[in-house]
């Protein structure tokens, strides 16, 4: 049996349909970037635990969500390339 894609069409692999597997690596090692800085302190585990969730949220919410559907590493080079080079003005 054969199948009519079109050629326009995005084949994007995602991890569960929902993120992209670069996002979903990112998130990983954001993740672990904070649980390691926060276990050099001698804080409670429950304290811990609600300051990775703290510092961590946000980052997973954009990554699921996105601006403007677009991936959350793309969208991060965008604001490091305008900030190395400030006379780069956006016009609509």
């Amino acid at each position: 049996m054969k199948f009519i894609i079109p050629q326009n069409y995005d084949f994007s692999s995602k991890l569960f349909g929902i993120i992209d597997y670069s996002t979903a690596i990112f998130d990983i090692v954001w993740c672990l970037i904070i649980f390691c800085i926060v276990n050099c302190f001698s804080f409670t585990l429950i304290f811990k635990i609600f300051v990775v969730i703290i510092l961590s949220f946000p980052v997973l919410l954009f990554s699921f969500i996105g601006f403007n559907h677009e991936n959350i590493l793309y969208v991060l080079f965008y604001i490091f390339k305008f900030y190395n080079s400030p006379k780069i003005y956006l016009y609509k």
